[in-house]
């Protein structure tokens, strides 16, 4: 086959990226090369064009439908590429099956197939679901214009509605565009390093309502800063706090480590699992309130606490899984590589009269360490009376800690992952130092995209 070419292709299975996958036939009759399709549909029949051509595989785009699959669903949004949605053509219920054969497929790649898996679970909630969300901007024809990035790529798509974000996001991305078109404010290039504006941040707490504005900037200033600001919470009173974040390196980062606010708190407040808690510009924090409630239920069932037990808490960010488990618990110690997250953690315990929770900073990639300075003020750790919780970034834990943990003897891990690959690698480790893989489960934290999340209990042999 070559650039262009038209087949016919009947639709196989859909990956966690939204492409259909199909085959070329083949004059052995078995299945040819594989060809990855954007936007369709498990059970589709489609005529499709090439427009890449690589050694093992092809890339298509469809050119017609002959028959369209029962799964198949008209996408409700406008904005076309921008990468976010990958599942918004396909029904919610195939969506959480194929989430589920996501997580199944990583532990069978990884040697784990007799790891049951359940059915995804989901607070059935699909739209206006995200508490934050980050705008790249840039300058277009009719002036400022915010989105998201395209495809693999760095193209914005434009897009200031979003049926993932609240309503309010959008208000105020395009308040902050035509303000910025007013006062001759340029978005940043990054081809050329010019420009002022590059993100427009925004965090909301869903109980409480309030809302933080962030504007990234590739300089210290906002011209009219003062302007800005009255402007901007006489038109949204529930804007609680307003920074400026400075961020001049050339990266895809979104923060840079200076910060200055300009009214208002620093941070702003939130409900979850009964406990409140203050959320800073760069703290973690679950960007689903109601899925993320469900998903520390399930790891608080795995860990399975009778009120006697330390819980140690690793990658704990501001505290929130640690501290949800804290009445089921005699203790819980808290590890985070990030001061201030050390610091919020803290905080978040105190004004939630927790006494029993004490957070410490260590990294996990110096395993050796990690708990040096806990115990060194708390004591060695009574380990078979520790529950560990794992809570990764996606490139999920290292090699170093999970033997840590193994040569230790912690009896029992509850491992919540956003990465299912990465997961299943880390189990199989676990695995090989004699600890017995639970039942995994799937939980939808980030409907009609490919990003799922998922809760296993591992416990020693």
């Amino acid at each position: 086959m070559k650039k262009n070419d038209v087949v016919r292709l009947s639709i196989g299975e859909i990956n966690n990226l939204g492409c259909g996958v199909g085959h070329l036939p083949s004059p052995d009759g078995k299945r040819g090369p594989v060809v990855f399709v954007r936007d369709a549909v498990t059970g589709d029949e489609i005529e499709a064009r090439i427009i890449k051509v690589n050694k093992s595989y092809l890339v298509a785009r469809i050119e017609r439908i002959l028959t369209p699959s029962p799964l198949r669903c008209t996408p409700d949004c406008e904005a076309k590429g921008c990468g976010g949605c990958v599942y918004r053509h396909v029904s919610y219920a195939h969506e959480l099956e194929l989430k589920r054969d996501y997580v199944q497929n990583a532990f069978r790649k990884a040697g784990l197939s007799d790891v049951l898996v359940e059915d995804t679970r989901c607070t059935g909630v699909t739209v206006g679901y995200r508490n934050k969300a980050q705008y790249p901007v840039a300058n277009g024809k009719n002036g400022m214009e915010a989105g998201f990035f395209a495809t693999a790529s760095h193209r914005i798509v434009p897009a200031e509605s979003c049926k993932l974000q609240p309503a309010v996001f959008s208000e105020i991305a395009a308040f902050v565009c035509r303000f910025c078109d007013v006062h001759g404010i340029r978005a940043y290039e990054e081809e050329s390093g010019k420009g002022l504006l590059r993100h427009i941040y925004l965090r909301r707490g869903e109980v409480t309502g309030e809302v933080m504005v962030c504007l990234v900037l590739n300089g210290e200033t906002l011209p009219a800063e003062a302007e800005f600001t009255e402007s901007l919470i006489a038109k949204f009173p529930a804007v609680k706090s307003v920074l400026v974040n400075v961020n001049r390196a050339n990266t895809n980062v979104v923060l840079g480590k200076e910060e200055r606010l300009l009214w208002g708190r620093s941070y702003i407040e939130d409900e979850l699992c009964g406990l409140r808690f203050r959320i800073s510009a760069g703290a973690f924090y679950q960007v689903n309130h109601g899925a993320c409630e469900l998903l520390y239920g399930i790891a608080r069932e795995k860990a399975a606490l009778t009120g006697k037990e330390t819980l140690l808490d690793l990658y704990c960010g501001i505290g929130s899984i640690g501290l949800s488990m804290a009445k089921d618990a005699g203790e819980v110690i808290g590890i985070e590589i990030v001061d201030e997250a050390v610091e919020r953690a803290a905080e978040n315990a105190e004004r939630n009269g927790i006494a029993h929770a004490h957070f410490y900073c260590g990294d996990a990639s110096d395993a050796r360490k990690l708990l040096a300075n806990a115990e060194r003020e708390r004591g060695a750790l009574d380990v078979s009376n520790t529950t560990v919780v794992f809570d990764p970034p996606r490139k999920g834990s290292t090699p170093e800690l999970i033997a840590y943990v193994a040569e230790r003897g912690f009896p029992r891990v509850v491992y919540v992952s956003c990465n299912p690959d990465t997961l299943a690698r880390d189990c199989a480790l676990f695995g090989d130092l004699g600890y017995e893989i639970g039942t995994v489960t799937p939980v939808d934290l980030f409907p009609r995209t490919g990003h799922v999340e998922s809760v296993v209990g591992i416990e020693k042999r």
